[in-house]
């Protein structure tokens, strides 16, 4: 358009053979120079975002301000210079063709600079009529140009519409690729790429153009394990047959990523075989979650380790091996001790944490020799294959107990259990995979009552073991219901004054059957059924109820098992207790265990601070025998510490350090404003040693043996004095026997039988009337030879005393195979 004015100028020129002014060529140079501008101002809107507003402005300037001045440039030739009007005419209508014909797009500003362009010549005629037509002209243009944009508004419309829906499945396709679950492929009949999906040549680390005339296979990895899929692609690519969803795994990921691919062979319109196309989705999480599932079927998945089932199927293999010797194996079942206390105290999460730690301690135990699973709960297995010798077996579980039993830290909390292990061996022990776990179970529980923390062996005898069990576990419950239980109360002497200053309360059993069975024994199993908690809050009642009926000066103690402890609700059973019974809470006492601090948490403090406020006294029970730390003595306010009885017993004897071990107990606790009893004193010279070491209470049957409540409340009646009644001295632990020994005396030997031994000396029959002060030397084994002297003598019995104690296993038996004698007595004929 910058040319339509020069070309209007030289045209009308040489038609009218003259000039126009210089004004009117200047507005012609300066129309051209400002059309000239329109192509840089259409150039500056689509680079830089604008403003409508500004945009327009701009538009104005170079299209209707210069078709302005073209048309003010002619009509000042045609009324001064007097250009022929036919000429003027015929140059206006050339420009608004050129205008109609360069902003046809633009219908607003082509009838603007229409109408701009024959306002000048109109004006300048000062004809009305002319003013007339162009006002008529100005209108129609308005008019027409809204007519024309709407219009074009619609076709646009309709335009946009027929390209989205023609570009509808294109769009849907390209954002189908992007997001990277699905993408498209093509090949030539040769199978080599023509098309692929970008997002897809990304995810393989290259781009798309370097993939277009590679084999379709090097899509996918194909290496050994997944070769499957690439033959059966290869199959269906050389077949020229369909195939569906076939999963295969992608190449070049450093991470494992599965397809599922489905492709079609495609002819042309002469049915010529021309490749195939297809398509593929990501298969990756799908497939993980299919593994995921797998897992969570065999594994169990808080711990890694095989769960029931799967070890279950691990067994069964074993056990049904086609070869008979494959069929061997050892099943340890394992229970954690303590367990059930730290997720008390300190919630299940803490339970998570520790099982995991245990699975990992139990896996480094048994290392590549066995299987390790996770039964649930606090219950493991162990699988070992083959024939293991006993001895094995037995340092594979002394390991897995020494290893579970040391100190775990958990959420910054030190914790300890123990572990038990029952071991059953195929096929001596059972030859399906039921009789093995039975028989491993019951040497599990015969593990648990030897006293836990140890490993036991299936034997034929556990059937009936677990049998009775169960049967007490029966009665007991039975015995709770029926009120059947018992509450023995044995004094607890001062010392100083040997005067009752209490009793501990015993809970006894009388079967109907079996009479008074040892709390030793349904203890245990009490806690095992779940109903130390019933019990003990009854003995908490009985033993407030009855302390009621006592002198205001005498105390009771009951003792509260750690599985009590961990009960939140125990302060609230404690205050209803003593408000029930109308008792001072200082009368009672509650004797705990060491025990309870295996788990040193928060839970443990915040119970010993509710139990200390609601007044009652604090006993530690059995000091110096369980988790021996003197760190807790510093915060647990305790109020007395009792000595075990089995520092007391023993402690006269010649050479037994218990005394020292009594002295420094009395002197810690005097040193912490503690009193301390000493349990279990039986014998006069026992009595006199503890009060020479301080102790402030005495608690055994040198004073009373426990009484009912009956007995105990007509004892209290005769006075508080208490007398010591008992045999001055203890003698050595003996243990009963009958073993066939040979006896030397003055080079003559004598046949003889042991029927009793300690460490000191034995009950000897079979030579008669044997002068007292006679020296022997006894050949007790082969290679266990003594000298003894005769104390006394009646009949074919006689007592002999040891010159030299004899060597004593840590259970406190007689050790009959050591000794440092390496000569044997030549035996009599």
């Amino acid at each position: 358009m910058a040319i339509a004015p020069v070309v209007g100028l030289i045209g009308g020129a040489l038609l009218s053979g003259g000039m126009p002014t210089v004004l009117s060529i200047f507005l012609f140079a300066l129309a051209s120079m400002m059309f000239s501008a329109g192509l840089m101002v259409s150039n500056w809107e689509r680079a830089f975002a604008r403003d409508t507003r500004t945009a327009l402005v701009a538009a104005l300037v170079v299209t209707v301000v210069p078709s302005m001045l073209f048309g003010t440039g002619f009509a000042r030739w045609v009324t001064i210079t007097h250009l022929p009007i036919a000429f003027g005419i015929a140059g206006l209508v050339s420009f608004n063709a050129l205008v109609a014909t360069m902003m046809s797009g633009r219908p607003q500003l082509m009838y603007a600079c229409l109408v701009a362009s024959w306002a000048p010549i109109a004006l300048m005629s000062g004809d009305m009529r002319n003013l007339g037509v162009l006002g008529v002209f100005t209108v129609a243009m308005v008019v027409l140009a809204q007519y024309q944009a709407r219009k074009d508004r619609e076709r646009d419309e309709r335009r946009q519409a027929d390209e989205r829906i023609l570009n509808r499945a294109i769009d849907i396709l390209n954002d189908y690729e992007e997001t990277g679950n699905g993408w498209f492929w093509e090949t030539d009949r040769r199978g080599l790429l023509t098309y692929v999906s970008a997002p897809i040549a990304k995810r393989l680390g290259t781009r798309p153009d370097r993939l277009i005339g590679r084999p379709i296979t090097e899509l996918f990895d194909l290496s050994h394990e997944n070769r499957e899929g690439e033959r059966t692609i290869a199959f269906h690519l050389s077949a020229r047959s369909a195939f569906h969803e076939l999963a295969v795994k992608a190449a070049g990921n450093k991470e494992d990523r599965w397809w599922s691919i489905t492709g079609r062979p495609i002819f042309d319109s002469f049915q010529n075989f021309c490749g195939f196309r297809g398509s593929g989705t990501d298969l990756t999480e799908k497939k993980r979650s299919q593994e995921h599932a797998s897992r969570l079927a065999h594994f169990d998945s808080l711990t890694g380790l095989a769960n029931r089932h799967q070890m279950s199927q691990t067994l069964e293999k074993i056990l049904t091996a086609p070869n008979q010797t494959h069929r061997e194996c050892a099943v340890f079942l394992l229970d954690l001790d303590r367990f059930k206390h730290v997720n008390d105290t300190l919630g299940h999460p803490a339970g998570d944490a520790l099982l995991k730690q245990v699975a990992q301690r139990i896996e480094v135990a048994v290392g590549e020799i066995g299987r390790v699973g996770r039964l649930g709960g606090d219950e493991f297995e162990v699988i070992l294959p083959g024939r293991v010798p006993r001895d094995r077996l037995a340092l594979v579980a002394s390991e897995i107990i020494r290893s579970l039993s040391q100190p775990y830290s958990i959420e910054g909390q030190r914790v300890i259990i123990g572990a038990s292990v029952g071991i059953a061996i195929s096929p001596e022990h059972g030859e399906t995979s039921e009789d093995v776990i039975r028989n491993a179970d019951l040497a599990l529980y015969a593990a648990k009552d030897g006293g836990r923390g140890r490993y036991h062996f299936y034997s034929s005898d556990l059937h009936s073991a677990a049998e009775a069990r169960a049967q007490m576990e029966q009665d007991l419950r039975d015995a709770i219901t029926e009120g059947a239980l018992e509450l023995h109360y044995q004094p607890v002497v001062h010392t100083a004054t040997e005067r009752i200053a209490g009793f501990e309360a015993l809970m006894r059993w009388n079967h109907p059957e079996h009479g008074y069975i040892s709390p030793d024994r349904f203890i245990p199993i009490a806690e095992d059924a779940g109903l130390i908690q019933p019990m003990g809050e009854w003995a908490l009642r009985t033993a407030c109820a009855d302390l009621a009926k006592w002198p205001e000066e005498v105390r009771c103690a009951v003792n509260v098992s750690p599985l009590q402890f961990a009960n939140r609700q125990l302060p609230e059973i404690i205050i209803s207790a003593i408000g029930e019974a109308g008792i001072a809470p200082s009368r009672l006492e509650l004797e705990i265990t060491e025990s309870v601090f295996l788990n040193d948490d928060e839970g443990t403090d915040a119970m010993f601070a509710a139990l200390s406020n609601i007044g009652v006294r604090l006993a530690l029970d059995d000091f110096g025998t369980g988790y021996s730390s003197l760190g807790y003595l510093k915060t647990a306010p305790f109020n007395k510490i009792k000595i075990d009885q089995s520092f007391v017993r023993g402690a006269t004897l010649p050479g037994s350090r218990n005394g020292a071990i009594i002295a420094s107990i009395t002197s810690l606790a005097q040193e912490l404003g503690m009193d301390t009893t000493a349990e279990g004193v039986e014998t006069l010279d026992e009595l006199d040693l503890v009060r020479m070491h301080g102790c402030s209470h005495v608690q055994g049957y040198i004073y009373e043996k426990p009484l009912t409540r009956e007995d105990a409340t007509e004892r209290l009646r005769t006075g508080l004095t208490a007398i010591a009644r008992g045999p001055q001295s203890a003698r050595a632990p003996r243990q009963s026997m009958l073993r066939k020994i040979v006896l030397e005396h003055n080079n003559q030997h004598y046949h003889g039988t042991i029927r009793n031994i300690s460490s000191s000396g034995a009950l000897i029959e079979g030579l008669w009337n044997v002068p007292p002060g006679t020296i022997f030397r006894i050949a007790v084994t082969e290679k266990l030879i003594v000298t003894g002297t005769t104390r006394w003598s009646k009949e074919d019995r006689m007592g002999i005393e040891f010159a030299t104690p004899l060597p004593q296993s840590d259970a406190g038996k007689i050790d009959l195979h050591v000794s440092d004698t390496t000569f044997a007595l030549r035996k009599a004929s």
